[in-house]
């Protein structure tokens, strides 16, 4: 595994809507390491590949309660209400922002073996889910905020 470099907002690759992965191989499954040991050494929580210059439909996700997804073309098929977010992102240093995100999402995945999965998440998880997406899409939070403001870095 190896830590990469995460791009920040001025790079165009965070703007690009990312293609989907044909197959799960074992080259993919070391760009989803990668991801993934890159997120934590940035204490992240989720990581999108595009973020470490792979404009393709990888993301990494923790959600803090021992749960780690490595998740290939995911897409939400279902969202219901609705809450305010505060977000953050390791591509946007220095910055914080609210934005309206659904309560819950139900989404569609391929894991890191291949196989089709679905995962229902609500509250926190949901917003990772959204905010990790929307990067494959060529959408940063800050597009959504409703608020954003500078903060320091710790």
């Amino acid at each position: 595994m190896a830590i990469r470099n995460v791009r920040t907002d001025d790079n165009p690759v965070l703007r690009e809507v990312c293609k989907e992965v044909t197959e799960v191989t074992n080259g993919i499954r070391k760009i989803l390491d990668d991801m993934l040991e890159t997120m934590y050494e940035k204490d992240g929580v989720g990581l999108a590949a595009p973020q470490i210059g792979i404009p393709k439909r990888m993301i990494v996700v923790d959600d803090r309660e021992g749960n780690v997804f490595k998740l290939v073309n995911p897409v939400i098929i279902e969202e219901d209400g609705e809450q305010l977010s505060v977000e953050g992102c390791l591509s946007v240093p220095g910055f914080r922002g609210r934005c309206k995100r659904p309560m819950t999402v139900s989404l569609e995945a391929i894991n890191e073996n291949g196989e089709k999965v679905s995962i229902k998440a609500e509250g926190f998880l949901a917003v990772i889910f959204c905010h990790e997406i929307d990067h494959l899409n060529g959408i940063l939070y800050k597009d959504k905020a409703v608020e954003f403001e500078r903060v320091e870095d710790n």
